[in-house]
């Protein structure tokens, strides 16, 4: 029965009124099939044609960027000689909804497999469907911030947008597919026998075309990896709330805290993105060694001495606040689950100690920090000066609120600079060298930074960020200029304003993303401490560190996690653990 025959009497049968109008376009639409039936016929079978490519690409996709590559899609997937089965087995009703729903879940599988191609190209992993929805908004602020507030919004409208028409084509490619299988139901059903058989055959043998087994279940691994990864994400929950509530220093009495570093002003710094492509990269690592050097003879000039090792961070390309909390807890956090645990447990973090000792006030320069921030109290500061406390009046550089330098400045004159009635400890987050690295500050004269409208004329010139970002070799020079210009920044407030009893601790939170590393599993950063005194070194020297700013490569490799407990151990602390 002629398409349009069978419309008119689907459509009576249901009793839907059908306008003259609606009328007059269905006899015209069945005039242009009569009249030009070979482009009729042409067009189903492209239709057809469009269908099976779509259904067969969802169920191939792969879920990283490197793995979309023609020849990953040249497999023959199980799931589609299933559902071809079922779809000969099934009265016509059934089959609809069967289709339809398979169809629906082939949709929901590619937009999972889309967000895990995203997540591992920003955050090194795949997308954890208990975890990561959170993520999504602060990803939208970080566009705004980069690229504007009607282009952010503009792209997640049209990500949502494309993710229900993902999922509404392939629902109805499925359909379609459904109903070519039932009217060629004999060869149809010859078909799926032909590919089973092939398919048994080729996983029986291990036949393989590039590497990649001839008979795939590659739909059924994606379901199979997202359900363990939710069935493992609930069971760490319980896991690690275990863990964070066992502390070796938990118990250590306030005297016995750190005793080593009495009396000196201590500071720990990370530097966004500071990893370690930053010193290996052939394009990246000539100017950050060159910045480096320099910054470490001008230190060694003024009596300061560096050790350099590495640490392997607890994240990758962004979520530094995991990094951050790592370090400074000695615990393990690289999800989202695991930060609000351990925040909401009393665990006793490096910088919550120097206040428990009593010996130190505590302060955080946080210019990345735009709201409420609860979790300065777990970390045990006095005070926190946010974007919005420091004085700031000139430009954002993209994500960046202030450029380094200004945020060193306000912290010297805002706490550093002052006097005070014992030592200060400060942990300072410096932002510049986030991504997209577009536009990057440059040092000016530390006399004229005023309010940092100094800075007007430095943005207004510096690159656009859509241009840096769509490049990759563009993007891992600017990140290379500016990791140098965070480290000069950070260094040259040291020369300038730091003591004989002054100990900087500065390290990178995470490598920056993969258009700057290439998809490497590496995640070491670089970490430093600088000192006058050399008794504060020497108290590291069975760490193997390296001499000045600039790691060895065969430097020692730590998790992140270890910092807290040898940081502690070295500057004199004694293990009290608590008991749970």
């Amino acid at each position: 029965m002629p398409v349009f025959t069978r419309v008119l009497t689907r459509l009576r049968a249901l009793r839907v009124p059908l306008r003259p109008r609606d009328a007059r376009v269905l006899v015209r639409l069945r005039a242009a099939r009569d009249a030009h039936p070979s482009a009729h016929r042409a067009l189903r079978i492209a239709g057809h044609v469009l269908a099976a490519v779509l259904v067969l690409s969802a169920l191939l996709m792969p879920n990283t960027a490197p793995g979309l590559r023609p020849d990953r899609f040249t497999r023959i997937p199980a799931e589609a000689i299933v559902g071809a089965v079922l779809l000969l087995a099934l009265p016509r009703r059934p089959r609809v909804v069967f289709a339809a729903l398979y169809g629906t879940g082939l949709g929901v599988l590619t937009v999972l497999n889309l967000l895990d191609i995203g997540f591992t190209e920003y955050l090194g992993r795949g997308f954890n469907l208990v975890l990561d929805w959170g993520l999504l908004d602060d990803a939208l602020s970080y566009m705004r911030d980069s690229m504007g507030g009607f282009a952010a919004n503009a792209a997640a409208v049209g990500a949502v947008l494309l993710a229900l028409l993902v999922v509404v084509v392939m629902a109805l490619a499925t359909v379609r597919l459904g109903d070519v299988i039932a009217r060629h139901r004999a060869r149809a059903g010859q078909g799926a026998m032909v590919a089973g058989t092939v398919w048994i055959t080729c996983a029986s043998l291990g036949l393989q075309i590039s590497g990649l087994p001839v008979a795939s279940d590659r739909a059924a691994d994606t379901l199979r990896g997202q359900t363990q990864r939710v069935v493992d994400t609930l069971r760490d929950e319980a896991a690690f709330a275990k863990e964070a509530r066992t502390d070796t220093f938990g118990a250590t009495p306030p005297g016995q805290l750190l005793p080593d570093l009495r009396g000196k002003d201590v500071v720990i710094a990370f530097i966004e993105s500071y990893g370690r492509v930053a010193l290996e990269d052939p394009l990246i690592e000539p100017g950050v060694t060159r910045t480096l050097d320099t910054r470490g003879t001008a230190l060694a000039a003024a009596g300061y001495q560096a050790r350099s090792g590495w640490l392997t961070s607890s994240t990758y390309g962004g979520s530094s606040w995991l990094g951050h909390s790592t370090t400074l807890s000695g615990l393990w956090i690289d999800n989202q689950q695991r930060y609000r645990t351990a925040t909401h447990s009393d665990r006793l973090t490096l910088t919550a100690a120097f206040r428990k000792s009593g010996a130190w006030d505590t302060v955080g320069i946080m210019p990345g920090v735009q709201k409420t921030w609860p979790e300065a109290e777990w970390y045990g500061l006095d005070k926190v000066y946010d974007a919005f406390e420091m004085g700031y009046e000139g430009p954002k550089f993209s994500w960046s609120t202030m450029p380094d330098q200004y945020a060193l400045e306000a912290f010297e004159r805002l706490e550093h600079g002052r006097k005070r009635s014992r030592p200060l400890m400060s942990e300072v987050i410096l932002t510049s060298s986030h991504q997209p690295w577009a536009p990057v500050p440059e040092m000016v004269d530390w006399e004229d930074l005023g309010d940092g409208s100094v800075f007007d004329a430095i943005e207004e010139e510096g690159r656009d960020a859509s241009e840096v970002m769509a490049d990759s070799t563009e993007s891992r020079k600017e990140y290379g200029k500016s990791v140098s210009y965070s480290v000069t920044a950070l260094t040259e407030w040291l020369e300038r304003y730091g003591t004989d009893d002054t100990v900087l601790v500065f390290l990178g939170d995470h490598q920056p993303v993969a258009r700057v590393t290439g998809h490497t599993k590496n995640r070491d950063v670089p970490v430093t401490v600088v000192a006058k005194d050399p008794d504060v070194l020497k108290k590291i020297d069975g760490w193997r560190w390296t001499p000045g700013l600039r790691p060895a490569d065969d430097a020692p490799v730590w998790k992140m996690d270890a910092f807290r407990d040898r940081f502690l151990t070295a500057y004199g602390s004694v293990p009290r653990p608590t008991k749970r």
